[in-house]
């Protein structure tokens, strides 16, 4: 059985997706905070919104390396 060869083209594209999916989490779930008085639920969306800041910071160092070797060719 032969692995598949790396395609890595729309490897850009994908994060940015991600990174704007994560960032329109962000906002619903700073919306529920505003409008919810649980407050188990607000310390819980606080923490997703804490993990999603972190995954947002390393797509962002992700999508820059990617977007280097697209312009070097993937070399």
């Amino acid at each position: 059985m032969k692995s598949k060869p790396d395609d890595r083209r729309d490897n850009v594209d994908r994060i940015q997706n991600n990174i704007s999916n994560t960032i329109e989490n962000i906002h619903r779930a700073d919306e529920m905070i505003e409008e919810t008085d649980d407050e188990n639920m607000k310390r819980t969306l606080s923490e997703k919104n804490h993990r999603r800041e972190e995954a947002l910071n390393s797509m962002r160092e992700e999508i820059k390396d990617e977007a280097m070797d697209k312009r070097n060719g993937y070399k």
